[in-house]
């Protein structure tokens, strides 16, 4: 079973997590998610144990308790949705609008939304 735990604290690493969870059973696999541009903890991880019965007893027997001054957030974890390839602007249409910025460097506010460029990528005028 894949578990999810939450609310890690920044310096625990995966051995940390792997000892806590082995208290309760064989532990196939312990990681801490990192950022991976910094490398520092995103504050949590997963754990795959193989045994489904000592995985529930992990869940039942860590879910709020404390592992370097953190009260730890436990439970089954859930699949993961494919989320596709990143954030995508608005729609093609004639109005305009949507689009994912871009454009304009100075910042500032366009109401017409969009990025400011007169393409018709977003924001352009409305014909």
């Amino acid at each position: 079973m894949n578990i999810y735990v939450g609310n890690l604290a920044h310096d625990v690493t995966d051995d940390d997590l792997r000892e806590a969870f082995e208290e309760f059973g064989q532990v196939a696999s312990a990681s801490v998610i990192k950022d991976k541009f910094t490398r520092e903890s995103r504050g949590f991880g997963f754990v795959e144990m193989p045994a489904q019965a000592e995985a529930q007893a992990a869940i039942t027997g860590l879910n709020g308790k404390d592992l370097k001054g953190r009260a730890l957030s436990v439970n089954e974890a859930k699949p993961r949705t494919d989320r596709g390839a990143g954030g995508g602007g608005g729609g093609f249409d004639r109005r305009g609008g949507g689009g994912g910025g871009g454009g304009r460097r100075g910042g500032g506010s366009d109401r017409r939304g969009g990025g400011g460029s007169s393409d018709r990528r977003g924001g352009g005028r409305s014909w």
